[in-house]
């Protein structure tokens, strides 16, 4: 039997709500508080609106953002894929909403470093939004950013570098110096650096980052501390073993605190401290 109006109205506010809440949990990097609100909104959502309601897509959605940080990797696609037809049916293939699904998609595959399975995700999601919006617009240089990062993965490094600087010009001008998407690909070029050998050029970067992380973020978010470990590994090539030491610690100190203990994130820095003192 189909809801009254109102209750489904005040269901729908509900979900709503925890999912705004969990969504700022998510963004503190506190998972374990926002998994439970998420599962909670999805539990109230599948009976009163039906499986393929657009109210499920969101959830599905968010709760695959929060699973994809937190290394369950299969539970994410099982859950972005789920959401990706509704999403087309609600407003079309060349959406935007549906560019922002091929952009998780691709960005799980980085996460799980199937970097040529990505490409293509992370392409898709750039011809759709850049349709959209047109090539200067912020939401297509985050896109342009993720493909730039896959293509790392592919030593692409080329075209990865040419896309960053692309990306910082359209952000600087869309935000200024000092904003979290500069961050992330101040550091993301700063590896393109380290992985060419220009590592002046990469430990600039890398610092500049760093600051504006801990500025917006605070010290002991996990997005400070995947900086702290590149950094680390700039200081170990670099033959400052002892810098190194410590930006490990303080790197894994903050990984094994929010983190799954098995997430690849956690293990590569935990690898990379125990190298360093053999």
């Amino acid at each position: 039997m189909a809801q009254p109006r109102h209750t489904a109205s005040s269901q729908q506010q509900l979900i709503y709500r925890l999912c705004r809440t969990a969504d700022k949990h998510r963004e503190r990097g506190e998972y374990d508080n926002a998994e439970p609100l998420y599962l909670r909104a999805l539990e109230l959502a599948d009976p009163a609106f039906g499986p393929e309601h657009e109210v499920v897509s969101t959830v599905c959605h968010n709760l695959a953002v929060l699973h994809k940080y937190t290394g369950k990797f299969d539970e994410a696609e099982r859950l972005y894929r789920r959401a990706l037809p509704i999403i087309e049916r609600v407003f079309g293939s060349d959406h935007t909403e549906v560019a922002t699904v091929y952009h998780n998609l691709g960005g799980l595959e980085h996460a799980r470093g199937r970097y040529a399975a990505g490409e293509p995700l992370a392409r898709k999601s750039v011809e759709i939004r850049q349709k959209a919006l047109g090539p200067d617009h912020v939401d297509v240089a985050v896109d342009l950013a993720a493909l730039a990062a896959i293509l790392d993965g592919q030593r692409k490094y080329d075209e990865s570098e040419l896309l960053y600087h692309r990306v910082l010009t359209i952000f600087e001008r869309a935000y200024g110096e000092e904003h979290y998407e500069i961050a992330i690909n101040l550091n993301n070029l700063a590896a393109v650096y380290y992985a060419k050998g220009r590592w002046t050029q990469a430990e600039t970067l890398y610092c500049r980052s760093l600051a504006i992380k801990e500025k917006l973020l605070g010290p002991d978010h996990p997005d400070v501390a995947m900086t702290l470990n590149n950094l680390a590994v700039l200081a170990k090539a670099q033959g400052k073993r002892d810098e190194a030491a410590e930006l490990y610690t303080r790197a894994l100190a903050i990984f094994e605190r929010v983190l799954d203990p098995n997430h690849p994130i956690v293990t590569t820095c935990r690898e990379n401290h125990a190298r360093l003192g053999r």
